[in-house]
């Protein structure tokens, strides 16, 4: 099971391996308002969307679809990507809430956020797709996993000329790709682990990246200005507090 907060901390969403996406919103007690039931295998991963945009939930499913849900006053209106990735979609993550002046390829009038998704999947892709008008088009695939892709995480924004993206794979590397203009994304491997990478998560100001893996271990990256990442923290199953190893420059 998976659970996500909306970032107004009254609703909250478990999905289950039965297919179903469950939002709950806080009434006194927590209560049941909505159930999704547009997929046709387990829902792996749920992410809401910045607050700048409303109440809308991506949804990534082993049937390869993503769904959108948006929430438009007492109805949920759904937007389906279809075929997102290959045999399915491990993870979902918002793009921060972006001015599209910021962005040349933006059609949208300047102010006007720009709503973008990114996407990991078992065909060893992240993908970055894009709203334009009523459907979600693919706007960059990014390769540089040699297996399934099993978390992505957006940066928190750094600026409106950067733009960074996390992701990890069973292949057992961390990549974090940049951007300057939302079009071209350079990759940089963080790291090869010892063993499969499930989950990459931002600090709140994104100068900080977490990762998990199967190793049973956390480990926290910075990067240095020269533009090499170094671990700064390491903590294992058999310890109670976070170790400062020597900087690893990689």
């Amino acid at each position: 099971m998976t659970a996500a907060k909306a970032p107004d901390n009254t609703q909250s969403t478990f999905v289950h391996f039965y297919r179903k996406v469950i939002i709950w919103k806080e009434l006194g007690e927590w209560t049941k308002i909505y159930e999704h039931t547009g997929h046709d295998s387990s829902v792996n991963s749920v992410a809401w969307a910045p607050h700048e945009f409303g109440l809308i939930l991506a949804c990534g499913s082993s049937d390869g679809s993503v769904s959108i849900l948006a929430n438009t006053g007492d109805t949920w209106h759904m937007q389906k990507i279809t075929n997102a990735h290959t045999i399915g979609c491990n993870a979902v993550s918002w793009c921060p809430a972006v001015d599209s002046g910021a962005d040349p390829s933006a059609i949208q009038q300047r102010n006007d956020p720009v709503k973008r998704l990114a996407t990991g999947g078992c065909d060893n892709l992240v993908k970055i797709w894009k709203e334009d008008g009523d459907r979600w088009i693919e706007e960059n695939k990014l390769e540089a996993h040699s297996d399934w892709v099993r978390d992505v995480a957006w940066a928190p924004a750094v600026g409106p000329s950067r733009a960074a993206l996390a992701s990890c794979s069973q292949d057992r590397r961390v990549v974090v790709w940049t951007s300057n203009d939302y079009t071209s994304w350079t990759p940089n491997v963080l790291n090869v682990f010892d063993d499969v990478i499930w989950n990459v998560s931002w600090s709140l100001t994104g100068g900080i990246l977490a990762v998990s893996g199967g190793d049973n271990k956390v480990s926290l990256w910075r990067e240095n200005s020269e533009g090499q990442w170094a671990c700064i923290s390491e903590l294992n199953k058999d310890q109670g507090n976070l170790n400062n190893p020597d900087q690893r420059a990689l």
